[in-house]
């Protein structure tokens, strides 16, 4: 079997090399030709599956080592009768411990503040809990939830004007009642609470770029941190200037997280074969010895993710000059490796009410 897939894949070769040929490439450079006599397509975001890329090909099973699904044209692969497969929730963790991390960088009192979530699926749903869990009050907006599901659920309205910080975790749509494309266009935004910081780690064009520019051109009172953009890889380098936070899309990039997604493809896989999944290997732990001066809670989270130090890296590449796109793309590629929460064992005093706070994140204490 010719498997094609995106190199940026991790554990390709443990996963998959059993099951036959392995031909890794850039997602971006994945062709008609190169899938023409594929059996199976392995991708990530970047590669756009559709009609145009597999029409005449051999290939039977698409699997996207991503939460999202986007880029996936799921209509015409199932007429045309291609399995499909993807891994939502696999990034949650890593995603939280992004939020997180962008919470203690610019906004060190985070947890007396009110946070809006707008989409409580794998991921929202894993900020709302973990944010329950510490006692910081919350808002939240998902119009495919039953009504009173949550008790902290809101209206739009009610988000825009409410929250301090504001979350998107939406999936990216352009059709339907409840369409994301430019979501956050120039009215909604506007329309923020002042002071606001907005977070958006789901997918670039649920805001309108262009209006989110104008209006930081224009009024300094909302805080903005991207790690998604439109156009990506060819983002707005106007809009990056303003923003106080700019990372390139890797708020998900943890270890775990991109081997979740991995594995979660490939069990995917081993169940269109009729073959049982491998079990999961143990996870060893690193101890994090906190100095224990100060806020806790935040040197926990920045020691094992500095989010402004992917900022600064951001920065470097793109002030180096050169294909703006080309950076950002080796920017993912070379990512440098994080762990999440659970691959840390904490030692270091603190309070009970602060151990007890470290082990909701996931850490191990002591």
């Amino acid at each position: 079997m010719k498997i094609v897939a995106d190199e940026n894949m991790p554990l390709l070769d443990t996963l998959f090399g059993a099951h036959g040929e392995v031909l890794a490439l850039p997602g971006r450079a994945i062709t008609p030709a190169v899938v023409r006599d594929a059996e199976a397509l392995l991708v990530r975001s970047v590669t756009r599956v559709d009609a145009a890329l597999l029409d005449g090909s051999a290939v039977r099973f698409v699997g996207s080592a991503t939460s999202g699904c986007d880029h996936l044209d799921l209509a015409w692969l199932a007429r045309a009768g291609i399995q499909v497969a993807h891994a939502p929730g696999c990034n949650a963790g890593a995603v939280v411990q992004y939020l997180l991390a962008v919470f203690c960088a610019l906004r060190p009192q985070w947890r007396r503040l009110t946070v809006g979530i707008l989409g409580c699926g794998a991921v929202g749903g894993r900020l709302y809990q973990v944010l329950q869990g510490l006692g910081v009050r919350c808002l939240v907006r998902d119009p495919l939830l039953p009504p009173g599901a949550l008790a902290a659920s809101a209206g739009l309205d009610e988000l825009l004007a409410g929250a301090d910080i504001l979350c998107l975790h939406v999936p990216l749509s352009r059709q339907g009642p409840h369409a994301t494309h430019h979501l956050f266009d120039a009215g909604r935004l506007a329309r923020l609470k002042p002071g606001c910081l907005l977070i958006n780690a789901a997918r670039g064009a649920v805001i309108d770029n262009a209006a989110l520019r104008r209006l930081l051109e224009d009024n300094r009172k909302l805080t903005a941190a991207l790690d998604v953009w439109e156009g990506e890889p060819e983002i707005d380098l106007d809009l990056w200037r303003l923003v106080d936070l700019g990372t390139p899309h890797i708020a998900g990039y943890s270890r775990e997280g991109r081997d979740n997604g991995s594995r979660a493809v490939h069990e995917a896989f081993c169940a269109w074969l009729g073959l049982p999944p491998p079990p999961a290997p143990p996870r060893p732990q690193r101890v994090l010895e906190l100095a224990g001066r100060g806020d806790v809670l935040a040197e926990a989270v920045l020691a094992t993710f500095d989010v402004r130090a992917e900022g600064c890296r951001m920065a470097a590449a793109l002030a180096r000059g050169g294909a703006p796109g080309a950076a950002f793309d080796a920017l993912r590629r070379n990512c440098p490796e994080r762990r999440e929460f659970e691959h840390y064992r904490v030692l270091g005093d603190c309070t009970p009410e602060t151990a007890r706070d470290l082990r909701l994140l996931g850490f191990a204490v002591g």
